[in-house]
């Protein structure tokens, strides 16, 4: 039987039904836990539920799940893999001493590191609950976390791109001519990324090929990722195409996860099927994985729990597959879930810094709908506070206007904005060839040149004039 969890503050006593309505309840206010019926009444109640919350012994995590143990596999693979001994260290600890250990100077990257396979997605949602933006930004800036394919990503000080050269159509030289544009903003090392306007096998390989072909004539150091859906990959794969990354969104619950037509262990076949293409150069993390607050609701498959504590239970998925880069689309689904730009900013910086602390490369899609109650400076606030927090990579885009999914998010001088900004660099070897290709004058302060490269003028110099061209 589930415990109900009780209060007391003055006078009044307030009753919370169990650890979901607690969790729901201590949530910062949100649309989407409005639209599922489980949020505070008042902001008094909101307040009352984290103090009791502040309160909860971190055990409690692996005597209750959230989620049944019995019909979910993703509860399952919480409480199977969970280290014991890694957990040791902070197991006799409350959630609002967790909060204070998080922020003691003494818990360093070393110390984080080595209780990361202790800590479970609810423990990561619930200390995220008591924390203040500062305190997110604080704490995931000590969780250094790296990954490799063909560069390294994630080092301390390091700011990764996703190039993201969408076209309405999959036009070749649309898509060309934004994989250049991004390039000469030095745009490109966490991944070239395309979302295929048209989605099945054949325009997949179309495109991976298209992306490995400039991979290889100009040696960049990168990989390439075309986002259908993990099926479509593992046969592209049978076919012989050029496939680094494998993508995949992915949910916090079993429900939702088999409403995007897969389950965990077509994953582990995905990336046994990358692995033996042993594409990688310096490293064999080979999964992209995507995930935003509020997908587990909109497939009704959310267990009555509020949408973070859903998306933190999806970096258990993440993290059972090892990938190279995970990527919170933060404003993407729309306002029902994430109203305005103060409530986009915060779920960007919970999920950073819970994927952080499981120890996943965390990035984040900064964006929203054009129907949301948000604007570029709300995104520019947001991408300048993950910047600080450490953030793995944020999108790339031509203008920040994506024309083929039509939402808002960051564009190649954005991203060459937080650089400069925030003194933060390009994965190391993509920022040799920067400078080798003559793109940037100099790296150290991300100058770009005035001139167009000579490998690239010489290509275009070349093209063809029909305009019709392939």
């Amino acid at each position: 039987m589930k415990n109900k969890y009780d209060y007391t503050l003055g006078v009044r006593t307030y009753q919370f039904e169990n650890l979901a309505d607690l969790m729901a309840k201590a949530t910062p206010a949100r649309s989407g836990d409005r639209l599922a019926g489980v949020i505070a009444q008042s902001a008094e109640e909101r307040v009352v539920a984290q103090m009791a919350l502040a309160e909860l012994p971190l055990k409690t995590f692996l005597n209750e799940a959230l989620v049944p143990y019995e019909t979910d596999e993703v509860t399952r693979l919480i409480m199977d893999e969970h280290d014991a001994g890694a957990f040791s260290t902070i197991s006799h600890l409350t959630v609002g001493d967790f909060r204070n250990w998080l922020l003691s100077d003494s818990t360093t990257p070393q110390v984080l590191r080595a209780v990361r396979a202790g800590i479970t997605p609810e423990m990561a949602a619930a200390v995220s609950k008591l924390m203040r933006n500062q305190d997110l930004i604080l704490a995931a800036k000590k969780c250094h976390i790296s990954t490799a394919f063909r560069n390294t990503i994630g080092l301390p000080g390091h700011l990764s791109t996703r190039l993201q050269p969408n076209h309405p159509t999959d036009d070749v030289t649309g898509i060309a001519a934004s994989i250049l544009d991004g390039l000469l903003y030095g745009n490109g090392d966490a991944v070239i990324g395309i979302n295929p306007a048209t989605d099945n096998v054949a325009q997949a390989v179309k495109l991976m090929r298209l992306m490995d072909e400039v991979i290889q004539k100009y040696q960049i150091p990168t990989q390439s990722c075309v986002l259908t859906h993990v099926t479509n990959t593992l046969e592209a794969i049978e076919q012989g195409a050029p496939v680094d990354l494998v993508f995949q969104s992915i949910g916090g619950t079993e429900a939702t996860n088999s409403s995007f037509g897969f389950n965990l262990k077509v994953l582990a076949e995905a990336e046994a099927a990358a692995q033996s293409l042993n594409r990688g150069t310096v490293g064999n993390n080979v999964m992209y994985f995507e995930t935003g607050q509020g997908s587990a609701l909109s497939a009704n498959a959310h267990h009555g729990l509020d949408q973070q504590t859903c998306e933190v239970r999806a970096y258990a998925v993440a993290r059972k597959f090892r990938p190279l880069l995970v990527n919170t689309v933060v404003g993407f689904i729309g306002p029902e879930y994430l109203f305005d730009g103060k409530e986009i900013i915060r779920a960007g910086l919970e999920d950073h810094f819970c994927g952080k602390l499981l120890g996943l490369p965390m990035g984040c899609d900064v964006c929203y709908t054009n129907h949301a109650e948000a604007d570029q400076n709300d995104m520019d606030n947001l991408l300048t506070l993950l910047g600080v927090a450490g953030c793995t990579f944020v999108m790339g885009i031509p203008g920040s206007d994506d024309i083929m999914l039509n939402y808002q998010t960051t564009s190649f001088h954005d991203a060459l904005y937080a650089r400069r900004v925030l003194g933060s660099r390009a994965a190391p070897e993509f920022e040799r060839w920067l400078a080798q290709m003559e793109i940037f004058r100099d790296v150290d302060n991300h100058l770009l040149h005035d001139t167009l490269p000579p490998s690239f003028a010489h290509t275009l110099s070349h093209l063809p004039e029909d305009k019709h061209h392939d």
